[in-house]
């Protein structure tokens, strides 16, 4: 048995802890915050609620394989594109209706996007067995993870599915070709389509890592194979739900959790992990100390290490996010879910974030509204919108705009372009990368850690294993990545190494009496 200090409670570190409690370890979790979740938080105001972190879970599987019990409801539409040149393109699970739609929007590329969901699918394949599985640098510790109890390349059977039977495949010597290693994502868009509308649609999964499509890996393109294989869920009562459920997992699993307790340093010698110390000056002994935070923060600040901090600068940052959370007055005719309005140029978009660190002039904006399909985050008649525009992160005091002119800008783009919230507005509050990086410790206020800027930048992470026996790292920063799904699989992948490193010596609490 070890005794276990997880640094920071965000849905990687919860889904380490709850594993190795369930093992037998005595663990403790120290969050500096007053809840459990991380990124995966929402604002209240007057009665309106709205996510500040993910508002679409993806791969339920891997919180249901838990017995962490969710009231999930399922999204038809995913998501409702909606171009320059005002068309639109809605896609739904059904990857067949998907491809009419697009063969509506662009004749003759329906069967083009059959052949990229084909793609897309030999790619979520090959990472599942191999990058999904394990740190980047070492042999697979985690099972090919199952997504509502089904094996990488089974039909989906829904969130209550049983446990597959028979072998789990293992990494095959087609796994790297089949990520198509060395191509960007927009390459891999090209590649498919004609239409300059469908390129842009699949270059936008680059914003999941918070990176560039014209340098980061064409492997994002995997994505597709998700939403459209095991469908995009929202969590009743919204998605910090799944983080209470995981607390209330935690605490009967046995969990000491420590809220508002700021760690300051990681207790270490040369060789080990000793335990750490709190910004009070109290001394917790460990074993095994997990760092679930800015992988930056571990090795500038908890165990500064140079060498380690020059690797990750040399990443680049991943955007950040803006993020406008209005009270909408009256309801709004067919506004789905989760919508996305493009800007007209991509290219210079992107470069804007990543070349020239400004806001884009011309932004593309994301839209959630759950109200749709939940009542309970807007009063009647009234809906709530979570705006998200993708900047650089950094300190805001040096954009050519303030904020609050730079929310007026983001208003008359969506306005020119069919979404006119004028004299709707109750209120309209602002989140920018400053407010992400005090209440979360990031990088400058940079959601996904280092960007993706090359091909091979996801093989450049920080590992999960860190620099010392008994230090570990998960979380959007660290190996594999950010979103929810990966940082789950990220708590897997450390807890089955913490497995590995520090055998349970007593039973688990399910087994004593036996």
């Amino acid at each position: 048995m070890a005794e276990v200090i997880v640094v920071g409670g965000g849905v990687g570190g919860m889904v380490a802890a709850l594993l190795l409690a369930r093992d037998g370890h005595d663990v403790r979790i120290y969050e500096r915050l007053p809840r459990l979740g991380g990124k995966l938080a929402e604002h209240r105001r007057d009665g309106f609620t709205f996510s500040i972190g993910p508002s679409l879970l993806t791969l339920p599987g891997l919180f249901l394989d838990l017995g962490v019990p969710l009231d999930l409801v399922e999204l038809d539409e995913l998501c409702r594109y909606r171009f320059a040149d005002g068309s639109t393109l809605s896609t739904c699970r059904d990857p067949e209706r998907t491809a009419e739609a697009v063969d509506r929007l662009a004749p003759g590329e329906g069967r083009n996007w059959r052949a990229f969901h084909r793609w897309a699918e030999r790619c979520l394949d090959a990472s599942t067995r191999t990058f999904f599985a394990g740190p980047p640098s070492g042999p697979v510790v985690e099972p090919p993870f199952r997504v509502a109890g089904r094996r990488p390349g089974e039909r989906p059977v829904g969130p209550a599915g049983g446990q597959p039977s028979g072998p789990l495949p293992r990494p095959r010597l087609g796994d790297l070709l089949a990520v198509a290693p060395g191509r960007t994502l927009h390459a891999l868009a090209g590649r498919f389509f004609r239409d300059a509308r469908l390129r842009q649609y699949v270059d936008r999964y680059a914003t999941y890592a918070g990176s560039n499509p014209y340098r980061a890996p064409a492997a994002l393109g995997c994505v597709p194979a998700i939403e459209h294989g095991d469908g995009g869920w929202y969590v009743r009562g919204g998605l910090p739900r799944l983080a209470d459920a995981l607390a209330a997992a935690l605490d009967k699993a046995g969990v000491e959790i420590r809220l508002e307790t700021e760690i300051a340093e990681i207790v270490a010698d040369g060789e080990r992990v000793g335990g750490v110390r709190t910004v009070l000056g109290e001394v917790v002994r460990a074993d095994v100390v997990i760092v679930n935070a800015d992988a930056a923060s571990l090795y500038g600040r908890l165990l500064p290490d140079r060498a380690r901090l020059r690797r990750i600068a040399r990443l680049g940052l991943s955007s950040s996010a803006f993020l406008m959370l209005a009270a909408v007055e009256g309801r709004t005719e067919g506004l789905p879910h989760h919508s996305v309005v493009f800007s007209a140029d991509y290219r210079r978009e992107f470069g804007d974030i990543f070349d020239r660190r400004r806001p884009p002039e011309d932004p593309t904006v994301y839209i959630g509204c759950p109200a749709v399909t939940d009542a309970t985050q807007a009063p009647a008649g009234a809906e709530s919108w979570s705006m998200l525009v993708n900047v650089p992160a950094g300190d805001p005091g040096r954009w050519p705009t303030p904020p609050e002119a730079y929310a007026e800008l983001v208003l008359d783009r969506l306005a020119r372009r069919g979404h006119d919230l004028s004299g709707r507005l109750r209120f309209l509050d602002l989140l920018t990368p400053a407010d992400l990086r005090d209440r979360y410790g990031t990088w400058g206020g940079a959601i996904y850690g280092g960007a993706y800027g090359d091909p091979f930048a996801p093989f450049r992470r920080p590992g999960n294993r860190g620099p010392r026996r008994g230090l570990y790292l998960v979380g959007g920063s660290a190996h594999p990545g950010g979103g929810l799904p990966l940082v789950a699989m990220g708590g897997r992948i450390v807890a089955a190494l913490v497995r590995r490193d520090f055998p349970r010596s007593r039973p688990r609490p399910e087994e004593a009496g036996r």
